[in-house]
């Protein structure tokens, strides 16, 4: 496939408005993953399906299965972070356009772009029978931006989906232009809503002040334990 047809096949997906933090973009999230499931569909995969859930859908597809070899699952997302301020933007973000050899559109970097990179590398491994080297397995989701359920859910009432050798993660980017990087870890996130009470009752601090203890400074405290000098990131 010549450059201006990936470039166009890149731009139809890039084009759909998956916003997955906005309910009024919940059927655009729907066309982008009913657009994947197509092109695994496209690619030969023999099992494609539409995992729901209490959110956006998330995509799987397997390769057809090849004994004796490696699985890999391959993960990315369908779904792209809001987009204004609009006048922020050159070109409208859902109308990708190419500027000094590079395409600008809502999602290219985050994580359409990558997601097709999947697409297009596994095509150019299978063979003249439409079989790949290994075992590839897709789970692409639709909540990535919004911090759904969905993808949650699904792997811990079926973690056999995860009973893989490898797992490559596609939503990073470039060291440098010219220059792919192989990244060999992420930082997560973490949530935490923390209530700190002292003392059963309000105490003057005219009197109390310094010898009972107060609840913002134990707060201040474990706070400033969370990090130390070992583990600066």
């Amino acid at each position: 496939m010549n450059r201006d047809a990936l470039v166009s096949e890149l731009t139809e997906f890039l084009a759909i408005p998956s916003i997955s933090t906005l309910p009024a973009h919940a059927e655009d999230c729907r066309r982008a993953s009913r657009w994947l499931m197509a092109k695994f569909r496209a690619l030969g995969c023999p099992v494609v399906e539409l995992l729901e859930g209490s959110g956006h859908p998330v995509v799987w597809a397997e390769s057809p299965r090849v004994e004796g070899k490696p699985t890999v699952l391959c993960y990315g997302h369908y779904d792209v972070q809001p987009v204004d301020p609009l006048d922020e933007w050159i070109s409208p973000p859902f109308e990708p356009t190419v500027r000094d050899g590079k395409l600008y559109a809502r999602g290219a970097v985050d994580d359409k772009g990558q997601v097709f990179t999947l697409l297009q590398a596994y095509q150019s491994i299978l063979d003249s029978a439409g079989n790949p080297p290994l075992n590839v397995h897709f789970i692409i989701e639709g909540e990535e931006e919004c911090g759904g359920r969905v993808i949650f859910d699904r792997l811990r009432a079926e973690p056999e989906r995860t009973a893989v050798d490898a797992v490559v993660v596609a939503d990073m980017g470039y060291y440098a232009p010219g220059m792919p990087a192989v990244y060999t870890g992420l930082r997560g996130l973490c949530y935490a809503e923390i209530h700190v009470r002292t003392l059963q009752r309000d105490l003057h601090s005219g009197s109390y002040g310094g010898v009972a203890p107060n609840a913002m400074e134990a707060l201040v405290r474990l706070l400033s334990q969370l990090k130390n000098h070992s583990n600066p990131v």
